[in-house]
């Protein structure tokens, strides 16, 4: 009992402290990107007031306020926090969601056909839109989850091959769409737009849209159904141990294939905020954006937590954000890759470092047992 206690006792301390090392390595990233810029005969400074002008808009050379930097940070980084929510959401089930960019793919190709094709009718137009990319994100993903539960198919290479055909599927479909050449479709209609004249207005120009608030509502959806509903209970237990779950009388292929659907939701509707918030026009996509698998980083910096998966996704939107003032100030741009990445090393030690010590104490524990006997 005593031994026990002590590894639970443990469990919970590393849980605690998952917060301050999440911080810690995106204090090392940064750290190690400093370095490489004073490798390289830079500046690191640079990368700094970039870094502070997306984050304050504030200019330290020309000691003047931008607040549209903000505005595009805050817009940049809702792909990265939904993203990053797809694949913490299935994670915490006890799947890896892979398969976030196909998912994001298919929402903003259904995004893009009810802009061109939906009813014109003010706020409704795009509303639609949106819950319709959920939606189709959903189906994507539930599909995975399906044979998954089903089939015991490896939701990797499920959600790896969901991906290319999400891919080229939409390209065949939205060139369908009439007046598309093989870049662009035609402009969307007004009413499909996300975009709010006031936040263009208190932001200057920037591209802060109405998506903000789909973002917010999903963040605390979020963290409401993992960890104050039944249904999150049960997700969570899946995860921990499934066959444990199945023996409590939780329904483990529903729980499976809900989780990959409902992470699809969270992917599609980010497909669906950047397709008609960030351009006035359908994309015939020549490769994917990016989003789904930066959302892997994203989950992974943010713990798999409502509030961390926020916070990551800001930081990586910084990260974006800054790129085109960081080459203004002689600093190359692939250093924001090389921290991301960094970042993504250091959480992938950590977890490992994790992982030693509770199979280190599981081998103490079980020779005192042993012993006692």
């Amino acid at each position: 009992m005593r031994n026990t206690k002590q590894h639970s006792g443990f469990r919970q301390l590393i849980l605690k402290s998952d917060g301050a090392l999440s911080v810690l390595v995106v204090l090392l990233g940064f750290l190690c990107g400093t370095l490489l810029i004073l490798l390289v005969g830079r500046n690191p400074a640079g990368m700094y007031k970039a870094l502070l002008q997306v984050l304050t808009g504030y200019n330290v050379d020309r000691n003047r306020f931008y607040v549209r930097y903000i505005g595009e940070w805050l817009a940049t980084s809702m792909p990265f926090i939904l993203c990053g929510l797809a694949m913490a959401f299935a994670a915490r089930s006890g799947l890896f969601n892979i398969g976030g960019e196909g998912q994001y793919v298919v929402g903003l190709t259904v995004a893009q056909f009810i802009a061109i094709l939906g009813p014109q009718i003010p706020v409704f137009h795009w509303v639609i839109a949106l819950i319709l990319a959920m939606t189709g994100g959903a189906l994507w993903g539930g599909i995975v989850g399906w044979l998954k539960a089903k089939f015991e198919v490896s939701e990797v290479v499920a959600t790896i091959m969901l991906n290319y055909i999400a891919l080229y599927l939409s390209r065949v479909l939205v060139m369908s769409l009439p007046g598309t050449n093989t870049y662009r479709t035609p402009d969307f209609p007004a009413t499909a737009l996300l975009r709010s004249s006031f936040f263009e207005q208190i932001t200057k120009g920037s591209l802060l849209n109405y998506g903000i608030f789909f973002v917010i509502v999903a963040v605390v959806m979020y963290w409401f159904i993992m960890e104050k509903t039944r249904l999150g209970f049960g997700l969570r237990a899946t995860g921990l141990n499934k066959d444990a779950a199945r023996a409590s009388g939780i329904p483990v292929i529903r729980s499976i294939v809900l989780s990959m659907a409902i992470a699809g939701a969270f992917a599609g509707l980010a497909g669906g905020i950047v397709s008609l918030g960030a351009f006035k026009y359908g994309r015939v996509l020549s490769g994917n954006d990016g989003y789904g698998f930066a959302g892997i980083a994203v989950a992974l910096v943010g713990n798999n937590t409502a509030l961390g998966t926020l916070l990551a996704g800001l930081l990586f939107g910084m990260l974006s954000s800054a790129q085109p003032l960081m080459e203004s100030n002689s600093i190359p741009k692939e250093i924001t890759f090389i921290i991301q990445g960094l970042v993504v090393v250091f959480i992938a030690i950590r977890s490992g470092f994790r992982m030693f010590i509770s199979y280190s104490m599981k081998n103490k524990n079980a020779k005192e047992s042993a012993s006692d006997e």
